[in-house]
This record gives structure tokens, sequence and C-alpha cells, in this order.
């Protein structure tokens, strides 16, 4: 039998973490063109309505009824703004771990959202999942996925050569890359004093909702 996550929404002081809706679509579609996006991702180039569409109703619920994770729309609360992204993947039910992954609208950087968000999933997943690890990938140039990973408390633990296929932007559209990828840990004691510590910066809130 296979184990998913529940279809659950998280709360911080400032974002509301929830699944995807068909309204969101011109909004994720617009950030997944982004050029910091398709650099670091393997998102479709361009990303039309259609293939945001499509995300939304059927690929992303489909990660969590079909075990593999959770898709979640990261909101503002205030204003509701799609703001960014974050997921689970490649999930392990036996060793109760899965890998993290996060993605910030370019008209939200800035904020703090992706540590926000990255670190309100993880104390979900560990504490009311009862998890045991979560992993990060960053490409070795994509400092400020590192920067994330750092903030909440994540462990380097190692590089995997020549492991990824990033887009560099050349005269003629996007040439594939190919790149090491930096492997980072997060165990639930890895999380003791980080959210006091981020909202101490006045960051957020230490202890998110969830329902």
């Amino acid at each position: 039998m296979t184990s998913t996550f529940p279809n659950i929404s998280i709360s911080t002081e400032r974002l509301v973490l929830r699944p995807f809706e068909e309204p969101d679509t011109e909004a994720f579609a617009e950030m997944m063109n982004d050029e910091l996006v398709v650099a670091w991702t393997s998102v479709p180039h361009p990303c039309t309505e259609a293939d945001a569409r499509a995300w939304i109703t059927e690929a992303a619920p489909a990660e969590r009824v079909e075990g593999r994770g959770i898709v979640l729309a990261v909101t503002e609360f205030l204003t509701q703004r799609l703001v960014g992204t974050v997921q689970l993947r490649n999930t392990d039910w036996r060793v109760r771990s899965s890998e993290l992954a996060y993605v910030v609208a370019p008209w939200a950087r800035g904020e703090g959202y992706a540590s926000e968000a990255a670190l309100a999933t993880a104390q979900w997943v560990f504490n009311d999942q009862k998890f045991e690890r979560l992993e990060l990938r960053t490409a070795a140039d994509n400092t400020a996925a590192q920067q994330v990973a750092q903030k909440i408390g994540c462990i380097s633990e190692g590089v995997l050569r020549g492991a990824w296929i990033a887009r560099a932007r050349t005269e003629g559209g996007w040439t594939d890359v190919r790149t090491d990828v930096i492997v980072w840990s997060l165990l639930p004691e890895d999380l003791a004093g980080v959210a006091e510590e981020l909202a101490g910066t006045g960051g957020f809130a230490a202890y998110p909702d969830w329902n």
C-alpha cells in the first residue's frame, strides 16, 4: 500500500502554503519563465499557460496521490499573491526521508520567503509526519539556493560531480551546461534553535500552524 501525505495547508506569520489551484495558472507560468528559474530547474521553456495548467491540475496532485511527495503553492498571507512553490519529492516512506525543493518568484525575492517556506515545511514533515531526514540538492553555482539551505540548518554532505544540467543564456536562446551538485541534509535535531534565530531577526514567526 502506497503511503501519501495529507492534503494540507501550512500557515506562518507571513505565508500560506497550500495546494495549487487553477486560478494560479497565469502567475505560475510567469514565475517559471523567469530567467533564474529557467537556469536552475528543468522546467519546460517556455512554460506556457497550458504547461502550467497541466502541472497544477494533473501532475502536482499526482505527486501526492501516488506517494512521491507533495507540491505546495507559497502565497502571501495578506495579499494571497503567489510568491513561490515548495515541493517534497523522491519520498522514501520506509526510510522516512524526502527531498526538498523550492522556487521563489522574481517579484518576491529578497524577503526571506524561501527560507520561511522551507523551514515551515521541514517543521511540518518532521513534527507531524515523523520523518527523519530531508535532502536538498543545489547546483554548485546556485548560491541563492545554498544560502537558503544554510539558513534553515542544513549540513553539506558532499558534491556529486557533473550530476545536473543547468541552462545558460546565449545569444541564440539557452544552452545546456553540465554542473556539479551539492548535497545537503536536514535532520530533526538540526532544527533546534533555527526557527527562533530567524524569528529573532524579524523574519517570521517561530512556529507555523498546519491543518
